[in-house]
């Protein structure tokens, strides 16, 4: 045991970066294409493969050296979403380039839908049934990865200082609005999808969003070196087309970096699981722009309303959430292994049921789902599972009003959904599905959510 504290000590070094006293903070920035090639399932198989390149996907993020123990890396996929043993295996390489243990690793999907998702024993579940590759080459997710943990090495080799951590936010107009609407006769529905056709649910009230655009930016005196934005909004103006794209936040990820050369920009999705673009989209390619703008002007006027402290410390902390399993319907057990060996069910029957055992295979072995949070003392970052719902995120902010919350979801996306019981009560699980979490997971992510945040009140 001896040789533990030796052995990362040379891991570091390795990187490139030396270790950082308490109190001297370094970051690095890396990026690495992820785009995946031509036939390759996009949104795990539930929409057409991939056709064309309309636009390449990265993994973009940044590693801190200088807290309270080893470095701290942060990277947001242009990925679906990543879950199970894949998320595992993402934390576990890139914690290995960096120096440092995976649960330090903050990895986040921005969830756009003609991209890829990784599920590996979903897909060996799929193998099994005849549907090699149907949800994710193994071949491209290994590439993929090592480009991004070797993109993270070579970053790590040139670190530069951090002296001031800024933190701005502007309200996004006309962008999200939440699935939930009341229909004219009275009744609960959540059809707002990104892409609405009726004018009833499309035109209704944006109901329960956050509308405010948060950036955290890190500092080297007067020049920011790196800014990480946050926005609730199912990231989608139109899919399903065969063409890979980032959409509307890439875009404006992408006209951010143009507009400041010299400052890294990273973009990431908060809690989105009920939240879409529905009420502004029309879903072709003006709309797409025009979405994109929006975002675009968020982010630069967060940028222009920043107020810096200076970073005098930070400190990881985590805490354990575990769910229960759905005990009957559809998502049970029993269901999902009878739909799975049904020479009859179809094969997107198939992809849900192997991805929701994969799912319950992790529960069965009590692997609990770490929800991280990063205290720089004015602001935090906290990290939820999945598809949480905009209330998690709002939730949290008002936890620690003393701080600057930025609340990021689609971390491991294994549950699926993680709607609220008032959400559940009005039948959002019998409407939409993709939900792996039995009733009561509210309280369980609000309890997980206070320990992160480290909140007296829970």
């Amino acid at each position: 045991m001896r040789l533990l504290p030796l052995l990362l000590l040379l891991t570091v070094a390795c990187s490139g970066a030396e270790p950082s006293a308490r109190g001297q903070f370094r970051i690095a920035t890396f990026s690495a294409e992820i785009t995946p090639p031509v036939g390759h399932a996009l949104c795990g198989g539930m929409v057409k493969p991939a056709e064309r390149v309309a636009d390449p996907l990265f993994a973009r993020g940044i590693v801190l050296w200088g807290g309270d123990g080893p470095p701290v890396v942060f990277a947001a996929l242009d990925w679906t979403e990543v879950r199970n043993e894949a998320y595992e295996r993402w934390r576990s390489e890139l914690a290995r380039a960096a120096g440092t243990s995976p649960p330090r690793v903050f990895l986040s999907c921005v969830h756009q839908h003609d991209a890829p998702y990784a599920d590996l024993e979903a897909q060996r579940l799929l193998d099994a049934q005849g549907l090699q590759g149907f949800h994710v080459d193994p071949a491209f997710h290994e590439r993929a990865l090592q480009a991004v943990a070797g993109a993270l090495r070579e970053a790590a080799r040139a670190p530069r200082r951090v002296t001031h951590l800024g933190m701005g936010e502007a309200e996004v107009e006309r962008v999200a609005s939440n699935r939930r609407v009341v229909a004219p006769d009275g009744r609960v529905t959540f059809k707002r999808y990104s892409k609405t056709a009726d004018p009833a649910i499309k035109g209704a009230p944006e109901g329960t969003i956050d509308p405010k655009l948060k950036t955290l930016s890190f500092w080297d005196g007067e020049r920011a070196v790196a800014a990480l934005s946050v926005y609730a909004v199912h990231p989608m103006s139109y899919y399903g087309t065969g063409a890979v794209s980032a959409d509307f936040p890439g875009l404006a990820r992408s006209r951010r970096q143009q507009e400041t050369p010299d400052v890294f920009q990273i973009y990431a999705s908060g809690c989105a699981g009920d939240v879409t673009a529905a009420k502004y989209n029309n879903g072709d390619d003006a709309t797409r722009r025009d979405l994109a703008e929006r975002l675009r002007s968020a982010m630069a006027r967060a940028a222009e309303q920043t107020r810096r402290a200076p970073l005098d410390r930070f400190e990881w902390r985590s805490s354990a959430l575990r769910f229960d399993l759905p005990p009957t319907g559809p998502a049970s057990v029993p269901a999902m292994e009878k739909t799975l060996a049904d020479p009859a069910a179809s094969k997107s029957s198939k992809l849900m049921a192997a991805l929701g055992l994969s799912w319950a295979h992790r529960v069965a072995r009590d692997q609990p789902i770490d929800v991280p949070a990063l205290d720089f003392g004015p602001a935090q970052i906290v990290l939820l599972p999945a598809e949480s719902f905009v209330d998690f995120q709002l939730a949290a902010q008002k936890l620690r009003p003393d701080q600057f919350i930025v609340a990021l979801g689609y971390g491991e996306c294994g549950p699926g959904y993680i709607p609220t019981e008032a959400a559940r009560a009005e039948g959002y699980v019998e409407e939409h599905g993709y939900c792996w979490v039995a009733a009561g997971a509210e309280a369980k992510l609000r309890r997980a959510t206070a320990e992160a945040l480290a909140a007296s009140g829970k």
